[in-house]
């Protein structure tokens, strides 16, 4: 059986080339080191059913279990050789390949005629303000730290898309504000042979 990639699991594999450690310090360092925009770890369990799952895939074992006094049980968990040949390929082919995926927003632009061209000029703005926030907050993150530029090549890439998306949305709601893209519920009717709405 041939393990499955995931970001997630490349995040953990990763860490555990470091050390040895436990799933909360993972998070500790996903929190710190600000991965949270790299990976999905919007649920609290997501690093514990990576974990789960790599170990099933005998990419990590169990190096140790303890338990302090007053705490909770702590599993700590290392790196096997499988593991490590995982994530280089896993890596290797990630860095290589453009992968195929399905963000939700070239899906919301694919039915952008649902809505009244109005409505999606205000939505767009909505995103264009958005974007702008967020590229400010992590412009400023960003200058504040001093690290090598090694390890914040992810941040200068989501700044480079964040830049170009903002780019884009704002020609679009230019164009949208200009007539130049419009549409109606006739002329789409006339367009797909779909009744007017």
């Amino acid at each position: 059986m041939t393990a499955r990639r995931s970001p997630l699991a490349m995040m953990v594999l990763a860490l555990l080339v470091e050390e040895p450690m436990h799933a909360y310090r993972m998070q500790q360092l996903v929190r710190e080191r600000e991965k949270q925009d790299v990976v999905n770890v919007a649920q609290r369990n997501s690093i514990y059913q990576a974990i789960e799952r790599l170990r099933r895939d005998e990419l990590i074992r169990v190096a140790e279990t303890t338990r302090a006094e007053g705490r909770p049980e702590r599993t700590v968990y290392a790196l096997t050789p499988a593991g490590r040949r995982a994530l280089d390929a896993w890596l290797a082919e990630a860095l290589a390949t453009p992968a195929r995926e399905f963000p939700e927003f070239p899906a919301a632009l694919s039915f952008l005629p649902i809505l009244p061209p109005e409505e999606a000029v205000r939505r767009l703005d909505q995103r264009a303000d958005a974007i702008e926030a967020r590229l400010r907050e992590r412009e400023a993150a960003l200058g504040a730290v001093d690290l090598p530029r090694l390890f914040l090549v992810e941040d200068e890439y989501q700044l480079a898309l964040l830049r170009t998306e903002l780019d884009w949305v704002r020609g679009l709601v230019a164009d949208l504000r200009s007539g130049a893209l419009t549409w109606s519920g006739d002329w789409l009717a006339d367009w797909t042979g779909a009744p007017a709405t």
